[in-house]
């Protein structure tokens, strides 16, 4: 029997990725896993037909599961998403807001009078004799909005909040990491997804640093395609049932074969995080990282004991859920990362 003084559950959070949706809510103190669902969302390419297909995803995730209310949080995918370190002078308030969509005028795909704008501010940092700012401009179309605030209405979701992937991911794992030595240490938190990899280096819960690389899930499908010469299809359901099994059930010669395509994009992985290391070392002098947390739905232990040994630092995979008494459903729990960041988001 449900108290009716019981505090209700947080709001849903939707990560819609690009080949699976994934909810997830938490019980009124956000201390417990209450209901979560993944669905795959059909392939397409053509923008309305994928809409179609995300809408039909969460209204089949949601079915015969117990999800409490309507409320939900979005977040902007990387593909919409523009991120950019950038050094500005330094500036308080509005003084920096103007100097910040000055920049973004100039540096922006798409533009700024079209876009939503906005800025973290990271850090002051010395370059030559003058110190300025370091900021993290973030910018996305405003269709791209408007086509989630659509997907929602379609969904017969109600959207309290559109956040962004970095930022549930900090959120995340600031839950778990709350001593003070946590608070002070430098991590970098890699989640490698379908489409693309985000990467964020941060401070306790103030992000540092931000990129989205292209490598992904499906550049991995594409490459054992290539490799092996077999359909895109067969490719992606030999690596997911080869991964799926335990490491002693694994076949050695299908191990090999895999290993052997995907090398390529793996070295390119590590290239991109070896330059955002760079990046953030000769930046934030004198700061060094402690460790990498590895998330999203293609990690792995392999994958961490492999850039472990490639970038110098340790590498750890992440578990979202780890502090939640309930047991999260079925595959790698690092899948759920994002969805679990926007259930934890406070509305203000």
């Amino acid at each position: 029997m449900v108290s009716w003084f019981s505090k209700p559950c947080s709001p849903i959070g939707v990560d819609i990725g690009s080949r699976s949706i994934k909810l997830l809510q938490l019980d009124g103190s956000c201390t417990d896993l209450w209901e979560a669902a993944r669905w795959d969302v059909a392939d397409t390419t053509e923008p309305q037909e994928r809409d179609d297909a995300v809408v039909d995803a969460l209204q089949r995730a949601r079915q015969g599961r117990n999800f409490r209310g309507r409320e939900a949080v979005f977040c902007i995918s990387g593909r919409d998403l523009f991120v950019q370190n950038i050094r500005v002078p330094q500036a308080e308030g509005d003084d920096l807001r103007k100097i910040v969509h000055f920049e973004a005028a100039g540096r922006l795909p798409f533009s700024s009078d079209q876009a939503e704008i906005r800025y973290l501010e990271a850090a002051d940092v010395r370059q030559g004799d003058t110190i300025r700012r370091e900021v993290i401009l973030m910018a996305c179309p405003r269709p791209a909005v408007e086509r989630i605030l659509a997907i929602a209405q379609r969904a017969a979701l109600v959207p309290l909040a559109i956040d962004v992937e970095p930022a549930a991911l900090l959120r995340c794992y600031a839950k778990q990491h709350r001593r003070d030595e946590d608070q002070q240490s430098r991590v970098m938190y890699v989640n490698i997804g379908a489409a693309t990899t985000t990467i964020v280096i941060a401070r306790g819960t103030d992000s540092m640093f931000i990129k989205y690389v292209d490598v992904g899930g499906g550049q991995l499908d594409e490459a054992v395609a290539a490799h092996l010469e077999m359909p895109p299809a067969d490719a992606v359901t030999l690596r997911r049932h080869n991964g799926d099994r335990r490491a002693d059930q694994r076949d050695p010669e299908i191990m090999r074969s895999l290993g052997e395509a995907i090398r390529p994009v793996l070295e390119r992985l590590a290239h991109e995080l070896s330059l955002c290391i760079r990046y953030y070392s000769v930046t934030f002098r004198g700061q060094q990282l402690s460790r990498i947390v590895l998330g999203g739905g293609e990690a792995s232990a392999m994958l961490a004991d492999w850039l472990s040994s490639r970038l110098d630092l340790p590498c750890e995979i992440g578990n979202p859920l780890r502090t939640f008494p309930k047991t999260p459903p079925a595959g790698p729990p690092t899948q759920w990362d994002v969805a679990a960041g926007l259930a934890l988001r406070t509305i203000n």
